[in-house]
């Protein structure tokens, strides 16, 4: 077992102390469980945690598969390995050979979600871990996710949702923790960079990643490449949308991703949103 987690350093922020008190309570509660661990900082906030409190009865697992960032998955490699974590790696790319998932529906993250949490359930039976966790936060029952509901019917555990700890929240205590991924962007299911309706396949996958690296390499963090066929729409944050009409880059993003196989390459002026895909569904769609 490991040591009780506490923060000596939040100050008056008594409200942001209580839910981590009550999280750590839900962790004990738990006895044993495997993160789903995606290396992004709610998950990282919850492994965390979860390993101070539950030390060697708290194991991560990451996926990994063509719908994810190699980036994002080795950054998760090293983060476990940088504190002892035990990380099991499961391989998810025969997700794309699922005809439901690959038409890509508007319920296609309750598709993905069902089949990875289904494997995920049956590998903490395997290592006779009590509970799957994974890291939804409170805010994100405002947006369109699908996945919740399938944690939801298979018994996922969501214990930061569940102590209504905000990304803002969060970050702060992944902050007071000295953990780089405080301010680490959002990231998400390269999947969400295609349109309802759109076909899902390892090729157009490759080109989104190969394009957001790319963007990504130029100092664009908060960064999406959304893909509509040959065209490609760049969304970055509002405070950076200047910095990319700038001639030189202009031309540098243009060269490369007509390289990639695009014919037009726009900037969306709304700029990052999250769910930006999301918004042909509101007036059309049920979100459910």
């Amino acid at each position: 077992m490991g040591q009780t987690f506490t923060l000596h350093t939040l100050g008056d922020m008594s409200e942001l102390r209580g839910k981590l008190g009550k999280l750590g309570e839900i962790l004990v509660d738990m006895g044993s469980t495997l993160v789903a661990f995606s290396g992004g900082a709610d998950s990282t906030l919850i492994l965390r945690v979860a390993h101070d409190i539950l030390g060697p009865k708290a194991t991560a697992a990451t996926a990994f598969s063509p719908l994810w960032s190699s980036a994002e998955f080795e950054g998760s490699k090293g983060y476990a390995s940088r504190l002892g974590i035990k990380q099991i790696v499961l391989n998810f790319s025969d997700i794309l050979n699922d005809e439901d998932f690959s038409e890509n529906p508007p319920n296609r993250c309750y598709i993905c979600k069902r089949g990875l949490f289904g494997r995920l359930m049956r590998i903490a039976s395997q290592h006779d871990l009590n509970c799957v966790a994974d890291g939804t936060n409170f805010g994100d029952a405002r947006e369109h996710r699908p996945g919740m509901r399938a944690a939801e019917e298979l018994g996922i555990r969501s214990p930061l949702y569940e102590v209504k700890l905000t990304k803002s929240d969060v970050r702060k205590l992944l902050r007071e923790m000295n953990l780089p991924t405080w301010d680490k962007p959002s990231s998400s299911c390269l999947a969400t960079r295609f349109p309802y309706g759109t076909r899902i396949t390892r090729e157009r996958l490759a080109q989104v990643a190969e394009g957001e690296e790319f963007l990504k390499a130029l100092g664009l963090t908060q960064v999406r490449l959304r893909y509509h066929g040959d065209t490609a729409r760049i969304e970055v944050d509002p405070t950076k949308v200047g910095i990319l009409i700038n001639g030189d880059l202009r031309k540098k993003i243009v060269d490369k991703f007509k390289e990639l196989g695009y014919t037009y390459i726009t900037l969306d002026l709304d700029g990052y949103r999250p769910g930006s895909m999301d918004e042909t569904l509101k007036n059309n769609i049920e979100l459910s």
